[in-house]
């Protein structure tokens, strides 16, 4: 996709659809407890792939690229007694590891097999009652692993208890589950290192819940109106959100000047540049707890020459594709030198951009929506546009409503 030389179109208003992730969490539970449902769901191409795998309830279940629905799935097949799953994904699915999970699913008696390579999908679950109630798991590894296990938690026999060994990793992520679990009447805690998850022993009354619209889409806004200057209006987000991606209305408000204002009556923000705001020389952060906006913000200090060096990312090498590689790759082509170790990215220099870029997405739909922005300093081109499918379906639709061409 050719995304030519743009100005931002000030005031308008971009509708963004339900988080990806409470979608995802709340499809299993409305799986598994019934009596619920589900406004704004996520039109996302992972969770459509999750809602027709629960839907279908086949054998072989193949989810493609959806990483979290592989997740996810593992443990809800694990306790569907009775029934033989094979789970199944696309070549870069057979290359996430997912032995983490795995582990702690058989140490809780659950029988699982690796059908290809040990440590990675496609598996064989035999889905069983489990009476098993504590289990050790690595603090460090993905969040959606622990909240996979969390997921299901409510509903076995004697409840579950993780004892998370060393430092958590995304811990927001972690405790949006567990308030989720509370507003399902599941009882938890998280103390320390050890979260408790009670079995839900009542029926859960007929509940509707609203999806709040998904922070990780709006950081691009967040890149867009930092490097366009004109006021955006995104809707529906909430002020208190258990997203940990909200935390991008804070850091573009501390390091590019972008104020977030909440309108309560119809869950809309403004995202408002913040005049004669003084831009840094260098952002320093630890983002371990929203790894997911860490390629938004890199593109925007990238366009705008501001030094940065970001820690806590250990968990974007085995993401869609390798996310820390892929950011050095292209950043290239942007005219930013960049070093990169297993955890961090940090900018060494800044030269002229290419004259014709051409930014390669590695199948990863971040990749094309955090370097889309770029278009408001030069024309690039975006290679295979439609990875947004998986998480934004409607992005180059919402990006062309707020941009002008410009003219010459």
């Amino acid at each position: 996709m050719k995304l030519e030389k743009s100005n931002l179109i000030g005031n308008k208003v971009v509708q963004i659809s339900g988080s990806k992730s409470i979608s995802n969490r709340l499809l299993i539970l409305e799986n598994l407890f019934n009596h619920i449902e589900i406004g704004n769901l996520s039109n996302s191409q992972d969770t459509q792939l999750l809602k027709k795998a629960l839907s279908e309830n086949n054998d072989v279940v193949d989810i493609h690229h959806a990483g979290t629905a592989m997740r996810f799935l593992t443990s809800y097949y694990s306790i569907c007694e009775g029934k033989t799953t094979i789970l199944t994904g696309s070549e870069r699915m057979k290359e996430r590891p997912i032995k983490n999970l795995v582990t702690a699913l058989q140490n809780l008696g659950v029988e699982i097999e690796y059908l290809e390579n040990e440590g990675f999908p496609p598996l064989k679950i035999v889905g069983k009652k489990i009476t098993h109630n504590k289990v050790d798991v690595p603090a460090n590894i993905s969040s959606q692993f622990i909240t996979s296990l969390l997921l299901i938690a409510g509903k076995l026999e004697n409840g579950l208890e993780i004892n998370l060994i060393g430092e958590v990793t995304s811990r927001s992520y972690i405790e949006m589950t567990l308030d989720i679990l509370t507003r399902f009447g599941i009882k938890n805690s998280f103390n320390g290192n050890t979260i408790t998850v009670k079995k839900l022993e009542e029926t859960i009354n007929s509940k509707t819940f609203e999806v709040e619209s998904d922070w990780s889409s709006a950081s691009y806004f967040y890149s867009i109106c930092a490097l366009g200057k004109e006021i955006i209006h995104l809707k529906s987000f909430f002020e208190e959100s258990t997203q940990g991606d909200s935390a991008i209305s804070k850091i573009y408000e501390d390091f590019f000047g972008i104020k977030t204002i909440f309108s309560t009556n119809d869950y809309k923000i403004t995202l408002q540049p913040i005049q004669d705001f003084q831009l840094p020389e260098r952002i320093v952060l630890d983002m371990n707890n929203c790894p997911d906006i860490a390629q938004t913000l890199c593109v925007t200090a990238a366009a705008l020459k501001i030094h940065f060096e970001i820690s806590g990312l250990g968990t974007l090498r085995v993401k869609e594709t390798d996310r820390l590689q892929a950011l050095y790759n292209e950043l290239k082509k942007l005219g930013t030198v960049t070093e990169i170790t297993d955890s961090t990215i940090k900018s060494i220099s800044f030269d002229k951009p290419e004259d014709n870029i051409s930014i390669q997405t590695y199948q990863d739909h971040r990749m094309a929506m955090s370097f889309a922005p770029f278009c408001l300093i030069q024309e690039l081109h975006i290679e295979d546009e439609n990875v947004v499918e998986k998480s934004y379906p409607l992005f180059w639709e919402d990006l062309s409503k707020i941009m002008a061409k410009e003219s010459i």
